[in-house]
């Protein structure tokens, strides 16, 4: 009997995560959008190009609008996921938010082009996570929980 294999799903993060690491979030979005082509020929499941520090780096060091970034994005990868990483009830602040800020941001995100937003909590708290899953799901994109966790000597 042959069983049919699923696809391999890739997700590509130098756009968020890359230059976040190396480069203090600091690509402009002139800098990203010449290879948007290139990279949405590839094709990765999605590509992670939104959250964590973008949105307050965008306003803070790069004078550019993160809603027309991931706009920009977006529409420059037309056959490409766009992913985002969300600190759940932090969203993309240092703070918790209200549930009904939480609920319009992921209504704004989603409108603005994100297809999947991978979720998190620091403290890997489920009441954190669950109202931002809850309305990535009504609006009918991909919620992706996931948990942290390290390992280094003093976390054994």
């Amino acid at each position: 009997m042959t069983q049919t294999k699923k696809k391999l799903a890739i997700t590509e993060l130098a756009l968020r995560d890359g230059h976040q690491s190396l480069l203090a979030t600091r690509m402009r979005l002139d800098d990203m959008l010449p290879i948007c082509e290139k990279i949405d020929q590839i094709g990765y499941w999605s590509v992670e190009a939104w959250g964590g520090a973008t949105f307050d780096t965008c306003l803070r060091y790069l004078k550019e609008g993160p809603w027309m970034r991931l706009r920009e994005l977006s529409n420059a990868m037309p056959n490409t996921n766009i992913q985002m990483l969300l600190r759940g009830q932090n969203l993309l602040g240092y703070r918790h938010y209200a549930d009904d800020v939480v609920r319009k941001f992921v209504d704004m995100a989603a409108a603005n082009g994100v297809d999947v937003f991978r979720t998190f909590d620091a403290m890997n708290d489920l009441r954190n996570v669950r109202t931002a899953i809850t309305q990535v799901k009504e609006n009918g994109k991909h919620a992706e929980g996931t948990i942290c966790y390290t390992t280094s000597p003093v976390h054994t």
